[in-house]
């Protein structure tokens, strides 16, 4: 491995004395990491690389630990090729050669963009004082190739600031809740536990994502009873349900609610565990 490193090292050496090679890095002076995103939904750890793009590493709400890397160019690539991604040691480290953390796809006219394992590499590199760095032929003169490097200067006391932001993500996302079926204990409108605790999960996520467009809530009842009651019991059950997501700050207007009673079962009503089943509210949210 060490062996092809240096070999990489030296190619990339033999090209730079053929051809040009244009560097963007910023400056000692010019080096700013910064939070473009912190909240429970999002978490975007940002660093500018002066007349190139910037570098942006995000992570998002979800149920597993996620993190993806995205090079913001200014200039979109013309053609299709591969960036080679290089980290670079600091100059006060003479003789060390670069390690090559992996090939980035350049596509055309899209940004480039690094998976979960290639983005810590990179942070952990940038961690220990590193300059990760993109090299690639340039899509717009045949005779030079293109360097942008991210800085380290001021690096750490954000990315401390990022991983406690990493840390409070949700464990859930969109996704995850867009559509929730909630279910009823026997002969009301009170909600199973497992139904409660999903309801503390939108309302946790409605705190924070002021997107959502519209939400219907759809109430359904099993057959014990008579259907005029069981029609009415839904509807109870449904402006039960629009009442506390008020509550949770959405606009009424969002809202649209139906009561169906006995129809549309989803199990048979001759066990207790089918009649469960039935017994149940289905909310469907809409973003734009």
């Amino acid at each position: 491995m060490q062996k092809t490193v240096v070999l990489l090292g030296c190619a990339l050496f033999s090209f730079q004395v053929m051809a040009g090679l244009r560097q963007y890095s910023a400056t000692l002076e010019q080096s700013s990491w910064s939070l473009a995103s912190n909240t429970p939904l999002q978490c975007e750890l940002r660093h500018d690389i002066p007349r190139f793009g910037a570098a942006l590493f995000t992570s998002v709400a979800g149920k597993e630990l996620n993190l993806s890397f995205r090079l913001d160019m200014l200039k979109l690539p013309d053609h299709y090729g591969l960036a080679e991604v290089l980290s670079v040691p600091p100059v006060w480290r003479p003789g060390e050669q670069a390690k090559a953390i992996t090939s980035m796809k350049v596509l055309r006219q899209f940004d480039g963009d690094l998976g979960k394992a290639e983005s810590w590499t990179m942070l952990t590199e940038l961690e220990q004082g590193y300059s990760p760095t993109f090299y690639f032929s340039d899509w717009y003169s045949p005779f030079d190739r293109i360097a942008a490097s991210l800085n380290p200067i001021r690096f750490m006391p954000v990315m401390d600031q990022f991983n406690q932001c990493v840390s409070q993500l949700l464990p859930f996302n969109f996704d995850d809740i867009a559509f929730t079926v909630l279910t009823y204990e026997s002969g009301g409108d009170n909600l199973t536990k497992a139904s409660k605790q999903r309801l503390q999960q939108i309302a946790q996520y409605l705190a924070e994502d002021k997107s959502i467009e519209s939400i219907s809530i759809h109430a359904y009842s099993d057959s014990y009873g008579g259907r005029w009651m069981n029609e009415q019991l839904s509807v109870k059950r449904a402006n039960a349900i629009k009442d506390i997501l008020l509550g949770f700050g959405l606009e009424q207007s969002r809202i649209e609610l139906e009561g169906f009673g006995e129809k549309r079962h989803v199990a048979s009503n001759e066990t207790s565990l089918g009649r469960a089943k039935n017994r149940r509210v289905v909310i469907q949210m809409q973003k734009p």
